[in-house]
């Protein structure tokens, strides 16, 4: 398993002035790390540097030591995000979602069905495996995404706001789920706005005016 180090970076979009400067953070093997902050504090911008979608306008980030590149080097190396905005394809079912990219990273199609199956499994989705993304509600959209992102079994597991349209008990489901690929022994970020979530995590990234503060370190 992999380590994903963030060292002094400073973060901006298309040469605009930093959302954030000089961020210095290790995700760890075997540990959830939560970033918090209100909405628009740059935990979005922040995943995604990590994700290998954003170079740092000043430091680097790294995995096991060496310099992450664009966003097809993170996913070689086994960087698995699930963003905030699903990213899933409105033209195919939820299953085939989660089939065409297990495939795409190297799975067999054999292997890509049975993923698909025991990720849609546990986040209540297996009744809805055969229906079209536009024809779920924002949750079931959601979880699919999530259920996505288990399926690829990454290395590294970036979760942008992956609770917000879901109740509690879903809510709770989720944090299981990204506890047991920790336990698998990938270094899991995990960026939420509640404070519930956060205190499930074995560590805390604030993010406030532009810099990151450890809450818990």
């Amino acid at each position: 398993m992999k380590t994903l180090t963030v060292e002094g970076a400073d973060l901006a979009w298309n040469g605009d002035r930093p959302v954030l400067t000089g961020v210095t953070v290790t995700a760890r093997p075997g540990e959830i790390l939560a970033v918090t902050g209100t909405s628009g504090a740059g935990k979005t911008t922040l995943l995604s540097a990590m994700a290998g979608m954003l170079p740092p306008a000043g430091g680097q980030v790294l995995i096991d030591g060496a310099p992450l590149g664009d966003r097809d080097h993170a996913v070689s190396l086994g960087v698995v995000l699930i963003p905030q905005d699903n990213g899933l394809a409105a033209i195919l079912t939820a299953a085939e979602n989660i089939s065409v990219a297990v495939i795409a990273t190297g799975g067999s199609p054999a292997e890509a069905r049975r993923r698909t199956a025991e990720s849609l499994e546990p986040l209540g989705l297996s009744g809805q495996a055969n229906q079209l993304i536009e024809e779920l509600s924002g949750g079931q959209q959601q979880r699919t995404a999530i259920a996505r992102g288990l399926a690829l079994r990454g290395d590294v597991l970036l979760a942008d706001e992956v609770t917000s349209e879901l109740d509690a008990a879903n809510r709770q489901r989720v944090i299981e789920l990204l506890r047991a690929e920790a336990t698998r022994g990938a270094a899991v970020v995990f960026a939420t706005h509640d404070p519930e979530a956060a205190a499930a995590c074995d560590r805390e990234l604030h993010l406030a005016d532009g810099e990151a503060i450890w809450a818990r370190p």
